[in-house]
């Protein structure tokens, strides 16, 4: 089952870059100019949604 999410989660971070590059471009360069806090936010908020997720769906 890990595997499988781990397989799923390249696939689906693959399609932007895959369908439009230029916007995935300037999306990191926009990232580039976030302070390591906003980083550190945008990744909890991340994790706090996959677990609520998790719940939801077990």
């Amino acid at each position: 089952m890990l595997w499988q999410a781990l397989a799923l989660l390249l696939i689906i971070e693959g399609l932007l870059p895959l369908v439009a590059p230029s916007a995935w471009r300037r999306m990191f360069e926009r990232i580039l100019g976030l302070s390591n806090g906003q980083i550190r936010f945008f990744g909890l908020c991340g994790i706090v949604i996959g677990l609520i997720s998790l719940a939801l769906l077990a």
